[in-house]
């Protein structure tokens, strides 16, 4: 068999291989330069076989250059993404090593740039980082050598501006009760116990004394009537725990219950 004629598409790039006067396969640039494919050079099915292989992982390459064109990417997402557009393994893995040896991929920058990012403009710990990291393909080892780049110091202020909000948003709740749910929130958030700990102990937040009796007389009032038509040992009881749920000490609810009676 021989190459007949090599014609140039509309696409750049790209260039369409005759054989004994038939089409048969197009090519890239790249490959038609590593191949040195020229006019009545002659060809086996072979080379053709290989050309073609060639061809599709220089298309895969391409396609994975346009994706990284807009934003880093981990591995995993590169082999998912060429996956989706039906790039076999065999032609993932030889692009996935260019990319690397290019310095295109490397999974532990691409978490360094991310700890880094997310720790300047947003409110997520670490916890919850490493758990984005994990579900981006990147190792245990590179997640933890990247969580580096978010100091203690930085956590904590992070958790200070997010203690002070959701001590804000809980202002009329019992002391005991606020204080939980701040720490539940940063922990939600990703910061460690010892985090939100320190955060809670810099806000310096004292209990309102007057504040909390009279949100004890409002709760202990609805829960009052919710069980107004229970016999009173038992209405005294249920009011109780309801009130020991919500944050109020065992003496403050004993004192607002015999006012009541």
């Amino acid at each position: 068999m021989k190459i007949t004629a090599i014609q140039a598409q509309k696409r750049k790039g790209r260039y369409n291989i005759f054989i004994d006067g038939q089409y048969r396969f197009p090519v890239s640039e790249e490959v038609l330069i590593q191949f040195r494919l020229h006019k009545n050079q002659e060809i086996t099915n072979d080379q053709i076989q290989a050309i073609t292989d060639a061809d599709s992982i220089s298309k895969a390459y391409n396609k994975a250059l346009d994706y990284l064109s807009y934003q880093l990417r981990t591995e995993k997402e590169i082999i998912q993404y060429l996956q989706q557009h039906d790039f076999t393994d065999s032609q993932i893995e030889p692009v996935l090593q260019r990319l690397r040896s290019q310095g295109y991929i490397n999974d532990l920058e691409y978490a360094k740039s991310y700890v880094r990012t997310i720790a300047k403009t947003s409110d997520k710990g670490p916890k919850v980082i490493t758990q984005k990291l994990r579900q981006k393909g990147v190792l245990e080892n590179n997640i933890e050598t990247a969580l580096e780049e978010f100091s203690f110091e930085d956590q904590l202020q992070n958790s200070i501006k997010i203690a002070q909000k959701l001590a804000r948003k809980y202002h009329r709740e019992a002391f005991k009760v606020k204080i939980q749910k701040i720490k539940n929130g940063l922990f939600t958030k990703g910061f460690s116990s010892e985090i939100a700990t320190e955060a809670i102990n810099r806000l310096d937040l004292e209990k309102d004394t007057d504040q909390e009796k009279e949100q004890l007389r409002l709760q202990g009032a609805k829960i009052m009537r919710r069980y107004q038509r229970l016999p009173f040992s038992q209405r005294n009881q249920k009011v109780k725990m309801a009130l020991y749920r919500k944050g109020f000490s065992m003496d403050e609810i004993n004192q607002f219950i015999d006012e009541q009676n």
